[in-house]
């Protein structure tokens, strides 16, 4: 072929590609605005400034139980944690792992830290900034356990693999769960020289169990040793309220999560939490009439200090717009209730 004619082929090629383009017109300031208006801004998760591993853990509370970090307030901590058997199971377990399970050292939360300045009369502000799912879970029924325990005799045992991408898990060929994760304990630790067990709740937190508090979550207590000490573990992929049959979907998580220290501010008994739609008061008592009395007057409390309510006000507001939740009921006598207000009755919310 000759070269003219190479050359008109190409020129002929070149010409039918630009006339094909269609022009681009960048976008208006205006257009630009808009887009930047409707798209969902995304949350900064701040970076971790020290880590934690899974095996600095402990299974008690108590002030003597020595920090395993000392951190100023304002620290973000990236928490590793075991599930709640201390890798008793695995994802291969069967139910006849439930023969030897030892509740020993059920519970592994990993902390404490020490936050500087906190002392006694303050308050710890904790943010849940970030909550991953890393490779498996379960759950059981263990005899003798449970809000059912006379009812339900038999071992039963469920094992779930799980990764941080998924949104759900089946639990048969037909019913799939919601992966919600959460710390089912968080606590600072109590005054006194006793080791207490981490499995009921108290006022320094402990075995809470509320499945609201989730990643976004910001959760106060009240501070009752110099340091706070604060420990975070026992961590759920997924949980109903109430938690009725013992266990929730156990599963080990890396956690990231901003501790402050509140002074000079409003007294708390004990934990409270708030998310962008509601502020939440926790109560626990061994009854659920103690606990659910206790939360109202906890929220009518806060109604009055925080929003400047007179008593007779906040209570009938607890009545007409506040949500009394049963969070946590399986460690009987222990029970866990939480009131719930919403930010848009309370105006705080644009």
């Amino acid at each position: 072929m000759k070269k003219r004619h190479l050359t008109w082929i190409l020129l002929l090629a070149l010409t039918s590609f630009f006339f094909s383009c269609e022009p681009t017109t960048p976008a208006s300031e205006t257009e630009q605005q808009a887009v930047s208006e409707t798209a969902p801004a995304e949350k900064q998760i701040p970076e971790p400034q020290f880590t934690l591993t899974k095996d600095q853990t402990h299974n008690k509370f108590s002030r003597i139980i020595p920090p395993v970090l000392t951190v100023p307030s304002g620290a973000v901590i990236e928490a590793f944690t075991e599930e709640a058997s201390d890798e008793q199971f695995a994802l291969d377990s069967d139910v006849s792992a439930l023969e030897t399970l030892s509740f020993d050292p059920i519970h592994p939360v990993t902390g404490p830290v020490y936050v500087e300045g906190a002392e006694p009369g303050d308050v710890l502000k904790v943010t849940l900034h970030k909550i991953d799912l890393i490779d498996w879970g379960w759950t059981a029924i263990v005899p003798g356990f449970g809000f059912l325990a006379d009812d339900f005799t038999e071992p039963y045992l469920k094992t779930f693999e799980l990764s941080n991408d998924k949104t759900e898990v089946a639990f048969n060929d037909k019913i799939n769960i919601p992966l919600r994760p959460f710390p089912g304990v968080m606590a600072v630790a109590p005054d006194t020289d006793e080791m207490l067990s981490t499995i009921p709740p108290r006022a320094n937190g402990g075995n809470m169990d509320d499945p609201n508090m989730v990643e976004g979550t910001t959760v106060y207590f009240p501070v009752f040793v110099e340091g706070a000490l604060f420990s975070i573990g026992d961590t759920h992929a997924a949980q109903g309220m109430g938690e009725v049959c013992g266990t929730a979907i156990e599963a080990p998580m890396r956690i990231v999560y901003e501790v402050e220290v509140l002074k000079g501010g409003r007294s708390i008994e004990e934990p409270e939490y708030e998310t962008d739609d509601y502020y939440a008061v926790t109560a626990f008592a061994e009854t659920l009439d103690e606990a659910a009395k206790k939360a109202v007057r906890y929220m009518v409390d806060y109604l009055v200090a925080e929003h400047g309510l007179s008593e007779n006000d906040a209570y009938a507001l607890c009545s007409l717009a506040g949500d009394l939740k049963i969070a946590e009921v399986v460690d009987v006598p222990n029970m866990l209730v939480a009131m719930h207000m919403s930010k848009d009755v309370l105006g705080m919310k644009d």
